[in-house]
This record gives C-alpha cells, sequence and structure tokens, in this order.
C-alpha cells in the first residue's frame, strides 16, 4: 500500500512563513471592517449533517463534498459553505434576536472540485451576512461594505453586478429538464460560447433562448442593460434588470468608475441566490476572490422566513495577490538574541521579558555554547547577542 504521509492531498497545501502572515493579515483587515460596520463575529463547526446541505438547499452537488459518518452511521460533511451553517444557527440559537442580525464569519471551508484549474478545495473564507433586512439599503450596506473590505486590501479590484432572478425568469421559459437548465447555466457562467450555441441551436429559436445565447457576452457599461430591454419583454425580467440599474447609479457615485461592471452572465452555482448578486476581482488572481448576493428564501428551509443578503471572500486567493506584490509586511527579525551562561537560563528568560515591554524583540537562545548561539545569530541575521551571566554582555555579531 502507497505510504501518502509526506505529501497533502490533492487540492491542499501548508502554508509557511509570509504565507501565514499574510492569511493572518487580510484576515484582520477584513474583520476590522466588518466589526466597524456593526457586522458580529460567529463560528460554525467544521462538520455539520449532510441534510443542511443537501443539493435541492445548496446547489452544491453531493459529489463536491467531502463525506463521513458518525458514530451512528449519519452521513457528515465537512463544511462546503458558510452561508447555510449560519442560516442554521440564526433559525436555532438566535430565533428570537431582534432583526436585522448582523454577522461576519472567518473559517475554512472544503469543497472539491474537480480538475481544480488553480483552485483550492481547502479555502480560508471570510464574509457577512445580513439577515432579516430587504430593499436597496441593505442591498447598499452589503455591496458597500464588500467594496472598503477590498478596497482595505488591494487598490485595483473590480466589482460586477449582476440579478440571480434574471436568469431563472428566462432558463424557466426553455422547454428542458433541471439537469439541462444546470448545464446550461455552467455554459454561460464559464462563458463557453461553443457549448452554450450547441444545446440553444436544439430549441426553438424563442425570445428567451435569445437573450440567454447573449448573457456571456452582456458585460460592461450601463448599455449592457439596454441591450437586455431591446431583446426583452417580459415584464418580471425588465424588473430585474432595472434594480441592477438603480443599484448601479448609486454604487457610481463612490467614484467607482471603470471598476464597475454590469454583467447578466453573473450566473452563480448556489442555487439559493434569488435578486442582485456580485462578484469582485482583483488583478493577479483568475477566479473571483468575492461572491455575493440576496438569498430570500433560503431561510424558508429552516421555517423560519426572513430575507438575507451576504458575500463570501477568499482569504486565500487575497492574501496571495498581496505577497506578490509585497504588500505584507515581512516578519521582523529579531533585534538581540539572549543566550545564557550555564545555570543562568531563566535570568535570560526574565530579561528576554524585560526587552519585551521596552518594545525590544528579542529571541531566547536555546544553543548550549556561546558559539553555536554567535553562528545562529548569524545566519538570521540578528544583529546583536546578549550573554546573560552574572552580569549582562552585549556584543555585536559582525551582522
Amino acid at each position: 500500500m502507497k505510504n501518502y504521509s509526506k505529501i497533502t492531498p490533492v487540492g491542499t497545501k501548508d502554508l509557511l512563513f509570509e504565507e501565514c502572515l499574510a492569511n493572518r493579515t487580510v484576515s484582520s483587515i477584513l474583520g476590522n471592517v466588518f466589526s466597524h460596520r456593526g457586522f458580529h463575529e460567529v463560528l460554525t463547526p467544521g462538520i455539520e449533517f449532510y441534510d443542511l446541505f443537501s443539493e435541492e438547499i445548496s446547489g452544491i452537488p453531493m459529489e463536491y463534498m467531502f463525506k463521513m459518518s458518525d458514530s451512528k452511521g449519519r452521513l457528515m460533511v465537512v463544511r462546503p459553505d458558510s452561508t447555510l451553517p449560519i442560516a442554521r444557527m440564526v433559525t436555532t440559537r438566535l430565533k428570537n434576536e431582534q432583526h436585522p442580525i448582523r454577522l461576519y464569519y472567518n473559517q475554512r471551508v472544503y469543497r472539491y472540485n474537480p480538475g481544480l484549474t488553480g483552485r483550492s478545495n481547502e479555502v480560508m473564507e471570510t464574509g457577512i451576512e445580513l439577515i432579516g433586512a430587504k430593499g436597496k439599503r441593505a442591498d447598499l450596506e452589503t455591496i458597500t461594505t464588500a467594496i472598503e473590505a477590498l478596497s482595505k486590501c488591494v487598490p485595483d479590484f473590480r466589482i460586477e453586478l449582476g440579478n440571480a432572478a434574471f436568469f431563472k425568469i428566462l432558463a424557466q421559459k426553455l422547454p428542458v429538464s433541471d439537469s439541462e437548465r444546470e448545464e446550461i447555466r455552467i455554459f454561460i457562467e464559464s462563458k463557453n460560447y461553443s457549448a452554450l450555441n450547441s444545446v440553444l441551436d436544439s430549441l426553438e429559436q424563442t425570445q428567451a433562448v435569445n437573450i440567454i445565447r447573449r448573457l456571456p457576452r452582456l458585460f460592461g457599461g450601463i448599455e449592457v442593460l439596454d441591450e437586455a430591454y431591446k431583446l426583452c419583454d417580459d415584464e418580471s425580467a425588465l424588473k430585474t434588470l432595472e434594480y441592477v440599474r438603480e443599484i448601479y447609479n448609486d454604487l457610481l457615485k463612490l467614484g467607482l468608475g471603470d471598476r464597475l461592471i454590469i454583467d447578466l452572465g453573473l450566473v452563480q452555482r448556489n442555487d439559493y441566490y434569488s435578486d442582485i448578486v456580485f462578484s469582485g476581482y482583483v488583478v493577479g488572481s483568475g477566479e473571483p476572490v468575492l461572491i455575493g448576493g440576496r438569498y430570500d428564501k433560503l431561510l424558508d428551509h429552516f421555517d423560519a422566513p426572513a430575507p438575507a443578503i451576504g458575500f463570501g471572500i477568499n482569504v486565500d486567493a487575497l492574501a496571495a495577490v498581496m505577497l506578490e506584490r509585497g504588500n505584507i509586511p515581512h516578519k521582523k527579525t529579531a533585534d538581540i538574541l539572549i543566550h545564557s551562561k550555564s545555570g543562568y537560563e531563566i535570568d535570560a528568560i526574565r530579561y528576554a521579558s524585560t526587552l519585551s515591554e521596552a518594545n525590544i524583540l528579542g529571541e531566547n537562545s536555546v544553543f548550549e555554547t556561546e558559539e553555536e548561539a554567535r553562528a545562529y545569530a548569524r545566519y538570521k541575521g540578528i544583529k546583536k547577542l546578549a550573554v546573560v551571566g552574572e552580569e549582562i554582555k552585549t556584543i555585536n555579531t559582525g551582522v
């Protein structure tokens, strides 16, 4: 039997030194944004019952989840999504809480990505959920929180706006099965024009078919909505477009310029999105680093109907971009290495504490000899060595 003890599972990786610092830095920046805007941190279990993520609720195929069973043989999954566990939490432990409920999280999610294409099966995700609030004010509060969060990390982000209801209204007009409808959604999401046209060519060329054929290309400024208006005469679908226009015009007041884009082909996998949807991109990451939207029907599954909107940010992807750009400060090298003579070990530890209180970064030597300590200090770039005995002698290491 092959021994896998020296490798990590496919789609996972070890994080070292600066990578850990980058992740903590990004999580801290985003957590500060969320808390300052009135959101409160929560954590959910890393494993949940599969029932919470059944495909008809989550839109996540069962084969994309990491599964196990508990001691009673019940099917469990490693958390593949954060919104559903928080919805469960709100409808149980927070069921008597005054609405709106403003929550944020910072936790890992695990989801199998077929083919990976550079994506990971394990992602540190942070985000917010605004539960019990509907309407434009709540939507703007959530989207502007996302904009502030990204702007605190990188200056060249891009926000794309769409509406999940627009595609759903049109897709329901197609004479296809649910599985074929999902296939069409995937082709639109991936902008696979050839595959999309191949499916649509086999259908009667109705207005809905013609608009869906154009969806991957309905991407840009306000002219995208103008084109969609000309193609569509369904009153319900037109209302969704008008709302996108309203949100877009409001957000333009933030001076986003060409960083704000309309994308009517924004059709995320999760079936629970019901209205406005949005994604965030940064240069250097091929995948969206932020995905969010309104999900007003999700809490119906928990017998506690309430409107809601939220988003999640891929901390790993954002941290990798910031690290590549040199936007993460390197961990400071110790100012001084403290080495104790035999019998003075506790004195050296006390001296290190004294230096720390004075905001001097000291590292305690664990070497047996002063020569070993000096060689280590030089290798690490530590400029001073303090030798603690009856007295404390500080010497330069020659770095």
